[in-house]
């Protein structure tokens, strides 16, 4: 039951990426898993359901990961090395779903209020940044939660540039756009 579900919202994945949200219909979806369309309400009351699904499915396990660089005990700027590798290789490894995070809830204020967890990752950055401070690691003259959303800003530009195709987006590329994003944010966050 489980699987049939995760196929699904696997299959709207792909619908929304290649058509998007608001030209996709359930019939689509439905076409895309292989099941019957009255099966696709069995487990979802609506395409916004479906939506929100994939979302909230692809968007935990990135949480999960991020909450795990938090709780080492590395020096914060490998933590910033690692969330931004987690949230950028993203791109490498679930494509399509970067392209519906990116064209439904980056640009849906709406959408993205009522689902919330979008500012998480910029909260996990502002806490590492703000140990950093504490910790005589960065800067002291820096606000935390200003760089914050700097350096989670550059990610989501990257990550925008890459669906919308103004950037190259190979695996070379995307690890030169992290070093690059890393190095021109720890330069301006770590002591002179």
């Amino acid at each position: 039951m489980e699987d049939k579900r995760r196929h699904i919202v696997d299959a709207a994945v792909r619908v929304f990426a290649r058509k998007g949200f608001h030209a996709s219909r359930v019939g689509d979806i439905a076409e895309e898993a292989g099941v019957a369309h009255g099966l696709l309400y069995h487990y979802f009351n609506s395409k916004d359901e479906v939506l929100e699904a994939v979302f909230h499915e692809n968007w935990s396990v990135l949480l999960a990961r991020i909450a795990s660089v938090e709780e080492t005990d590395e020096p914060a700027a490998d933590q910033l090395r690692h969330i931004a590798a987690i949230v950028l290789r993203t791109w490498l490894h679930l494509p399509d779903v970067v392209r519906v995070v990116v064209r439904e809830f980056g640009r849906s204020p709406e959408l993205a209020a009522r689902i919330g967890d979008l500012a998480q990752p910029i909260e996990a950055i502002h806490r590492v940044i703000a140990r950093g401070i504490e910790r005589g690691e960065f800067r002291q003259d820096i606000d935390a939660r200003v760089a914050a959303t700097v350096v989670y800003g550059s990610i989501d530009e990257l990550l925008t540039a890459w669906v919308l195709d103004r950037l190259p987006s190979g695996e070379e590329d995307v690890a030169a756009a992290e070093r690059t994003l890393l190095e021109v944010s720890l330069r301006g966050l770590q002591q002179p």
